[in-house]
């Protein structure tokens, strides 16, 4: 493999494991807010899920400042040519997050763990509150970085080859990175939906913490229905569109749609030939992706070979599992959701063991459809750094060899596989452990233990 090559998948893999942290910890803040709103209105239950949840969010924030420093280190060490010519750009919404957000979320998360008794009730639910700001602001910051790179905006080209902001106005309100974050944050809310509902479903199998497991299992459920249908319907809709105004190739590999046609049929199943420039074994719906795309069901929507090969996204195959993987994905939660919360309506979710497994068992998919999301996006911007300014082949360090690299790349697989046995282990100590538990049902277990020995 050639330096590149190697500079891009030491990145790919040190943001992939990243991004398991940031997607639950964002989407859990808000639940969190949600548990102590509940307990000012005298749900007791509520409180200790409260408590249970925001210590799973203290490990899980750590573990995501731990794996997000080397990410930043790397724009100089790996991509120095692209930092050098960018730097003006994103150095603006990176020192942002730290400054702003970070420091937001890092303060007041010490009173959401530990000052609850410092500051009281009221002054607990403003603290939750702030986490929540600080964690989505933060998120917003990361997004218009990224947005920018897919659809610049708000800048000036100089003659040596330097970018430099024209407007941090337009850097901030970037179209795509509204549109992107919107969608970004629903899929955290799912991830954190789905972890509740996994949680709080095995403690229910177990038949332990039974109050706090039937809070986490309807916020779950509940929540992840309505983030589900509104990650599909409007915010990826509106994500599609700006793919297909502004990155029509991509927009063309996404969907498999190698030739221009009228009526364009949507691709549920098919598997990309680059030889044939073709779709085997596929199953289409007729007219959708036109309807999709343009809202007519006739419109002509343009084939990947309408545009030069040299502007074709690298890697097409990867590009069209990724995009299908996530939108499949999407559409089973919002079916998994929508049958356990008809359970739940009626009042049969917390005894329905079938459900409650494919809960359980759903835990991993959300964190798989968020990285293959993350995955459309990246590669669906090459063979752009900066898209439409700025090749990814212009942008790594020429003096960082790929055997230096590789040693850095074998480092970091090493090093986070530490990390994840004692991330692992931390999480199974917990959920083990489970919230503080409730006297009223420590009362009825040892009565029940009572009447058997009698």
């Amino acid at each position: 493999m050639e330096a590149l090559d190697v500079h891009r998948l030491q990145f790919a893999f040190t943001i992939t494991y990243h991004y398991l942290f940031p997607q639950i910890t964002m989407g859990l803040a808000l639940l969190l807010v949600v548990f102590k709103a509940r307990e000012l209105r005298g749900d007791e239950a509520s409180g200790r899920a409260l408590r249970f949840w925001a210590k799973v969010f203290g490990v899980c924030f750590a573990m995501g400042v731990v794996t997000g420093i080397p990410m930043e280190f790397q724009f100089g060490t790996n991509w120095a040519r692209f930092s050098e010519r960018t730097g003006n750009v994103i150095g603006q919404t990176l020192a942002m997050e730290g400054v702003f957000a970070f420091f937001l979320e890092a303060s007041f998360l010490y009173f959401l763990l530990y000052g609850e008794k410092l500051v009281g009730p009221r002054g607990h639910l403003a603290a939750a509150v702030l986490v929540w700001l600080g964690s989505w602001l933060s998120g917003y910051f990361i997004v218009c970085t990224n947005a920018w790179m897919q659809h610049p905006v708000g800048y000036t080209l100089g003659d040596d080859g330097v970018i430099q902001l024209e407007s941090i106005g337009a850097l901030l309100t970037n179209p795509w990175a509204v549109r992107q974050y919107v969608h970004t944050m629903i899929g955290s809310v799912i991830t954190a939906s789905f972890v509740l509902a996994g949680v709080g479903a095995f403690w229910l199998l177990r038949g332990v913490h039974q109050a706090v497991a039937r809070r986490s299992v309807a916020l779950g459920v509940l929540v992840g229905f309505v983030a589900s249908v509104v990650a599909a319907f409007p915010t990826g809709s509106m994500q599609a569109h700006m793919v297909s105004e502004h990155q029509p190739a991509t927009f063309a590999a996404m969907e498999g749609h190698f030739h221009t046609e009228d009526r364009a049929a949507m691709v549920l199943i098919g598997q990309p030939n680059m030889e044939t420039l073709t779709l085997d074994n596929p199953i289409r719906i007729p007219g959708m992706l036109s309807f999709l795309t343009f809202q007519r069901w006739d419109a002509e929507v343009p084939g990947l070979t309408e545009y030069p090969r040299d502007e074709w996204p690298d890697n097409v195959p990867l590009l069209y599992f990724s995009y299908h993987i996530m939108a499949g994905l999407g559409t089973l939660f919002i079916a998994l959701t929508a049958l356990a919360g008809i359970a739940w309506k009626r009042g049969r979710l917390y005894g329905a063991r079938p459900i409650l497994w494919a809960l359980l068992v759903a835990v991993p998919f959300p964190f798989i459809a968020n990285t293959a999301g993350w995955m459309t996006a990246e590669l669906g911007r090459q063979p752009w750094i900066v898209h439409g300014l700025l090749r990814t082949e212009d942008g790594h360090s020429l003096n960082v060899s790929a055997g230096n690299v590789w040693f850095s790349l074998l480092g970091f697989a090493g090093l986070y596989s530490l990390l994840s046995a004692l991330f692992v282990a931390l999480m199974l100590r917990l959920i083990g452990r489970g919230p503080a538990p409730d006297p009223r049902e420590d009362d009825a277990a040892e009565l029940a233990a009572r009447s058997e020995v009698a």
